[in-house]
Protein backbone atom coordinates (compact mmCIF):
# COMPACT_ATOMS: atom_id res chain seq x y z
CA UNK A 1 0.00 0.00 0.00
CA UNK A 2 1.30 3.42 -0.87
CA UNK A 3 2.78 5.74 1.94
CA UNK A 4 0.94 8.85 2.64
CA UNK A 5 1.78 12.39 2.37
CA UNK A 6 4.46 13.78 5.01
CA UNK A 7 4.74 16.49 6.94
CA UNK A 8 6.39 18.85 3.95
CA UNK A 9 3.59 17.95 1.89
CA UNK A 10 4.82 15.86 -0.44
CA UNK A 11 4.39 11.34 -0.52
CA UNK A 12 6.96 9.57 1.42
CA UNK A 13 8.24 6.53 0.08
CA UNK A 14 9.64 4.64 -3.01
CA UNK A 15 9.14 6.93 -6.16
CA UNK A 16 9.90 5.87 -9.77
CA UNK A 17 11.34 8.00 -12.94
CA UNK A 18 10.85 7.58 -16.11
CA UNK A 19 12.60 9.08 -19.24
CA UNK A 20 10.51 8.37 -22.25
CA UNK A 21 11.93 8.20 -25.95
CA UNK A 22 10.68 6.68 -29.57
CA UNK A 23 12.84 3.34 -29.50
CA UNK A 24 13.62 3.23 -25.79
CA UNK A 25 11.95 3.80 -22.10
CA UNK A 26 14.20 4.58 -19.05
CA UNK A 27 12.91 3.73 -15.66
CA UNK A 28 15.00 4.56 -12.66
CA UNK A 29 14.10 4.63 -8.60
CA UNK A 30 14.42 6.21 -5.43
CA UNK A 31 14.74 4.64 -2.28
CA UNK A 32 11.55 4.96 0.79
CA UNK A 33 13.78 8.59 2.62
CA UNK A 34 14.00 10.10 -0.95
CA UNK A 35 17.53 10.15 -0.86
CA UNK A 36 18.94 8.60 -3.84
CA UNK A 37 17.71 7.70 -7.34
CA UNK A 38 19.00 4.74 -9.37
CA UNK A 39 18.72 3.32 -12.70
CA UNK A 40 16.29 -0.08 -12.68
CA UNK A 41 15.79 -0.46 -16.31
CA UNK A 42 15.38 -0.18 -20.17
CA UNK A 43 12.11 -0.73 -21.38
CA UNK A 44 11.21 -1.13 -25.47
CA UNK A 45 8.98 0.97 -26.50
CA UNK A 46 6.00 -0.53 -28.05
CA UNK A 47 3.45 2.30 -29.60
CA UNK A 48 0.88 -0.53 -30.65
CA UNK A 49 0.02 -2.81 -28.10
CA UNK A 50 1.98 -0.48 -25.59
CA UNK A 51 3.20 -3.20 -23.61
CA UNK A 52 6.00 -1.27 -21.77
CA UNK A 53 3.72 0.94 -20.46
CA UNK A 54 1.76 -2.26 -18.98
CA UNK A 55 5.21 -3.49 -17.28
CA UNK A 56 5.52 -0.11 -15.87
CA UNK A 57 2.76 -0.17 -14.67
CA UNK A 58 3.02 -3.39 -12.84
CA UNK A 59 6.40 -2.90 -11.57
CA UNK A 60 5.17 0.53 -9.65
CA UNK A 61 2.33 -1.31 -8.29
CA UNK A 62 4.68 -4.31 -7.28
CA UNK A 63 7.03 -1.65 -6.07
CA UNK A 64 4.34 -0.16 -3.95
CA UNK A 65 5.70 3.33 -5.74
CA UNK A 66 3.92 6.40 -4.28
CA UNK A 67 4.71 8.72 -7.21
CA UNK A 68 6.48 8.58 -11.04
CA UNK A 69 8.00 11.34 -12.20
CA UNK A 70 7.64 11.65 -16.62
CA UNK A 71 10.57 14.00 -17.74
CA UNK A 72 8.97 16.37 -20.14
CA UNK A 73 11.40 17.89 -22.76
CA UNK A 74 10.98 21.10 -22.90
CA UNK A 75 13.87 23.27 -25.52
CA UNK A 76 16.13 26.01 -23.21
CA UNK A 77 13.30 28.46 -23.73
CA UNK A 78 11.00 26.27 -21.91
CA UNK A 79 8.84 25.94 -25.10
CA UNK A 80 6.81 22.70 -25.31
CA UNK A 81 7.55 20.36 -29.37
CA UNK A 82 6.84 16.89 -30.25
CA UNK A 83 9.21 15.13 -27.81
CA UNK A 84 7.04 17.08 -24.92
CA UNK A 85 3.92 15.68 -26.79
CA UNK A 86 5.10 12.23 -26.73
CA UNK A 87 6.13 12.28 -23.18
CA UNK A 88 2.55 13.82 -21.78
CA UNK A 89 0.55 11.53 -24.35
CA UNK A 90 3.46 8.50 -22.46
CA UNK A 91 1.82 9.50 -19.38
CA UNK A 92 -1.46 9.35 -19.70
CA UNK A 93 -1.19 6.38 -20.86
CA UNK A 94 0.38 4.93 -17.87
CA UNK A 95 -2.36 7.21 -15.51
CA UNK A 96 -5.30 5.05 -17.92
CA UNK A 97 -3.00 1.66 -17.12
CA UNK A 98 -2.67 2.35 -13.40
CA UNK A 99 -6.51 3.37 -13.49
CA UNK A 100 -7.40 -0.17 -14.76
CA UNK A 101 -5.60 -1.72 -12.24
CA UNK A 102 -7.82 0.29 -9.28
CA UNK A 103 -4.71 2.86 -8.30
CA UNK A 104 -4.78 6.25 -8.73
CA UNK A 105 -0.97 6.51 -8.38
CA UNK A 106 0.27 10.08 -9.09
CA UNK A 107 1.97 10.73 -12.27
CA UNK A 108 4.16 13.90 -12.36
CA UNK A 109 4.98 15.82 -15.59
CA UNK A 110 8.41 17.34 -14.38
CA UNK A 111 10.81 19.06 -16.80
CA UNK A 112 13.89 17.43 -18.17
CA UNK A 113 15.60 19.67 -19.91
CA UNK A 114 19.02 18.11 -21.70
CA UNK A 115 18.74 15.42 -19.18
CA UNK A 116 19.87 12.51 -22.01
CA UNK A 117 23.14 15.09 -22.53
CA UNK A 118 23.85 14.91 -19.03
CA UNK A 119 23.65 11.54 -18.74
CA UNK A 120 25.85 10.70 -21.90
CA UNK A 121 28.06 12.91 -20.08
CA UNK A 122 28.28 11.06 -16.68
CA UNK A 123 28.76 7.79 -18.98
CA UNK A 124 31.79 9.23 -20.40
CA UNK A 125 33.39 10.59 -17.77
CA UNK A 126 32.67 7.63 -15.62
CA UNK A 127 34.55 5.57 -17.87
CA UNK A 128 32.13 3.86 -20.53
CA UNK A 129 32.56 3.51 -23.98
CA UNK A 130 30.38 5.57 -26.19
CA UNK A 131 29.38 1.93 -28.40
CA UNK A 132 27.66 0.96 -24.57
CA UNK A 133 26.04 3.83 -23.95
CA UNK A 134 22.59 2.48 -25.39
CA UNK A 135 22.55 0.07 -22.90
CA UNK A 136 22.10 2.36 -20.27
CA UNK A 137 21.89 6.10 -21.02
CA UNK A 138 17.94 5.81 -20.79
CA UNK A 139 17.78 4.68 -17.32
CA UNK A 140 20.38 7.16 -16.18
CA UNK A 141 18.66 9.83 -17.98
CA UNK A 142 15.78 8.74 -15.75
CA UNK A 143 17.88 8.78 -12.65
CA UNK A 144 18.98 12.17 -13.43
CA UNK A 145 14.91 12.85 -13.68
CA UNK A 146 14.40 11.55 -10.31
CA UNK A 147 16.57 12.92 -8.91
CA UNK A 148 16.05 16.35 -9.83
CA UNK A 149 12.44 15.70 -8.56
CA UNK A 150 13.23 14.92 -4.97
CA UNK A 151 16.10 17.11 -4.61
CA UNK A 152 12.91 19.99 -5.75
CA UNK A 153 10.40 18.47 -3.25
CA UNK A 154 13.19 18.71 -0.51
CA UNK A 155 14.05 22.09 -0.90
CA UNK A 156 10.20 23.65 -1.91
CA UNK A 157 8.78 21.86 1.28
CA UNK A 158 6.03 20.58 -1.08
CA UNK A 159 5.35 18.33 -4.58
CA UNK A 160 6.69 19.20 -8.23
CA UNK A 161 5.35 18.83 -11.16
CA UNK A 162 2.52 18.73 -13.52
CA UNK A 163 -0.30 15.93 -12.60
CA UNK A 164 -1.17 13.87 -15.29
CA UNK A 165 -5.35 13.18 -15.10
CA UNK A 166 -7.22 10.35 -16.58
CA UNK A 167 -8.47 13.86 -18.90
CA UNK A 168 -5.24 15.43 -19.36
CA UNK A 169 -4.62 17.83 -22.11
CA UNK A 170 -1.02 17.86 -23.30
CA UNK A 171 -0.07 21.34 -23.06
CA UNK A 172 -2.90 22.40 -20.77
CA UNK A 173 -2.19 25.19 -18.46
CA UNK A 174 -2.46 24.46 -14.38
CA UNK A 175 -0.84 22.10 -12.87
CA UNK A 176 -3.56 19.13 -13.73
CA UNK A 177 -3.99 18.52 -10.19
CA UNK A 178 -7.71 16.81 -11.01
CA UNK A 179 -8.59 13.51 -8.74
CA UNK A 180 -8.18 10.06 -11.10
CA UNK A 181 -11.00 7.85 -11.19
CA UNK A 182 -9.66 4.42 -8.94
CA UNK A 183 -12.25 1.19 -10.14
CA UNK A 184 -12.23 -1.74 -7.02
CA UNK A 185 -9.43 -3.78 -6.33
CA UNK A 186 -10.27 -6.66 -7.77
CA UNK A 187 -10.09 -5.27 -11.41
CA UNK A 188 -6.05 -4.76 -9.80
CA UNK A 189 -5.71 -8.57 -9.66
CA UNK A 190 -7.14 -9.15 -12.99
CA UNK A 191 -4.89 -6.40 -14.86
CA UNK A 192 -1.76 -7.94 -13.09
CA UNK A 193 -2.58 -11.24 -13.84
CA UNK A 194 -3.25 -10.18 -17.77
CA UNK A 195 0.24 -8.51 -17.24
CA UNK A 196 1.58 -11.84 -16.28
CA UNK A 197 1.69 -12.98 -19.58
CA UNK A 198 4.12 -10.10 -20.67
CA UNK A 199 7.71 -10.27 -20.77
CA UNK A 200 10.19 -7.24 -21.38
CA UNK A 201 10.77 -6.68 -24.91
CA UNK A 202 14.40 -7.11 -25.55
CA UNK A 203 16.36 -3.94 -25.21
CA UNK A 204 17.62 -2.09 -28.54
Amino acid sequence: MSESAGPDGYPRGVKLGVDVGTVRVGVAVCDRDGILATPLRTLARNVKKNTDVQILAKLALELEAVEIFVGLPRTMKGEEHASARMASEYAKLLVGTLSEAGSGLPVRLVDERLSTVTAHRDLHQAGMSSRDHRKVVDQVAAAGILQHAIDMQKARGTDVGRRVSADFTPGSPGDGAQAVPVVHTHSAQRILHKMEGYSEPGQQ
